[in-house]
């Protein structure tokens, strides 16, 4: 113990939304609550001190175009890494990242693998596009490529009908996350429209990605069947782009589009009011820049979450929710720490004052 350089991280160290600390350290690159005996080269810093933060939504290793290569990847990882993020659920991808596994200094990712997508209906060089007969094939492959989960993409437009529909008669979903389930995975898929949800849930997905075709009516039975959302507000934010972009063409998508970007408060606001578990999600990569989150958690505030809530969202609930650790005696010492109390304000979150991840500091 005393050759080891140790942290010390003084000042209010929260363990979780009331199980606030004085100080913590860091030996071996693990928490520790006991000052170790001994110790030598100890660094403090001082602050306010939350786990590593979340991004459940986030795309590494892709680009606008699709793959993108190892120094593209890592740029993304480290604009995450510097914004807090220390702990990623890609959400689909077509690039292997697993060479970021081996290093100690980026975030570490949980992955979905590739996204699986109905032929011609996502974007192009993003997915596996597949028929329906296809399904369960794929999502196995997939589930044994990931890291627990699959990503579906649930609806996308429908060039014929000229606006957004269901990807996958309800047969073929009910067996495909059978299969994953099965296979030891969960199951995600991306949603904006409201004609896949029902489907969906009925067949056993876990999450549903970006929620913004939720309704009233089918709130209650997400909340009956456990089913989380990660809403990307900051995402849903360029409906109105697109919407512009499309309108000529798909005049009856960018009506629909820019209806679900008008009520995207409420929806969220009455998922979260009816108990249905709301998580932070950027949907960083392909044309959305990395490092995100805080932003993505003041938007769930202006969407009326509490902000301990929202904090939870991107922290201790999130972390919980994907079965890693935060802030507990000998896990990763992943955490960032910040001038003021983030459960006060939010948006403290854009401002990191020090980063630690697996014991080191950032610099």
């Amino acid at each position: 113990m005393s050759d080891q350089a140790v942290l010390h991280v003084k000042g209010r160290v929260l363990a979780g939304p009331e199980d606030v600390r004085d100080e913590l350290w860091v030996v071996g690159g693990r928490v520790c609550y006991d000052r170790p005996a001994g110790a030598r080269d100890v660094r403090t810093v001082e602050g306010w001190a939350l786990p590593g933060l979340v991004d459940a939504h986030c795309h590494v290793g892709l680009g606008p175009e699709g793959p993108v290569d190892a120094a593209a990847a890592e740029k993304q990882a480290l604009t995450d890494r510097e914004t807090g993020t220390l702990l990623i659920r890609d959400a689909g991808s077509p690039s292997d990242t697993r060479w970021i596994d081996d290093r100690d200094d980026l975030p570490k990712i949980i992955r979905a693998g590739r996204h699986i997508a109905r032929t011609r209906r996502y974007v192009r060089n993003y997915a596996h596009e597949i028929e329906p007969d296809e399904l369960v094939a794929y999502v196995a492959q997939e589930a044994r490529r990931g890291d627990g989960w699959v990503k579906l993409v649930g609806d996308w437009i429908d060039r014929d009908l000229g606006d957004l529909s269901a990807c996958w008669p309800r047969e073929a979903a009910q067996a495909a996350i059978a299969e994953a389930h099965r296979l030891g995975a969960r199951v995600t898929a991306h949603c904006f429209a409201e004609s896949s949800l029902r489907d969906l849930v009925e067949a056993g997905i876990d999450c549903i990605e970006h929620a913004t075709g939720l309704t009233e009516d089918l709130i209650p039975l997400f909340a009956e069947h456990g089913v989380a959302i990660v809403p990307t507000l900051v995402n849903i934010a360029t409906f109105p782009r697109l919407a512009a972009g499309g309108e000529t063409k798909y005049p009856r998508w960018s009506a629909h589009m820019r209806r679900l970007h008008e009520r995207r408060y409420d929806t969220v606001r009455g998922a979260y009011d009816a108990g249905i578990a709301v998580y932070v999600g950027t949907d960083a990569g392909g044309s959305l820049a990395h490092g995100l989150v805080a932003q993505e958690v003041a938007e769930l505030v202006t969407a009326g979450i509490p902000p301990v809530d929202a904090l939870a969202a991107t922290s201790w609930g999130a972390r919980a929710w994907l079965g890693r650790p935060g802030l507990e005696e000998g896990a990763p010492a992943d955490l960032v720490v910040y001038e003021c109390d983030p459960r006060a304000d939010v948006r403290v979150l854009a401002a990191p004052r020090r980063v630690v991840i697996n014991g080191i500091v950032v610099e």
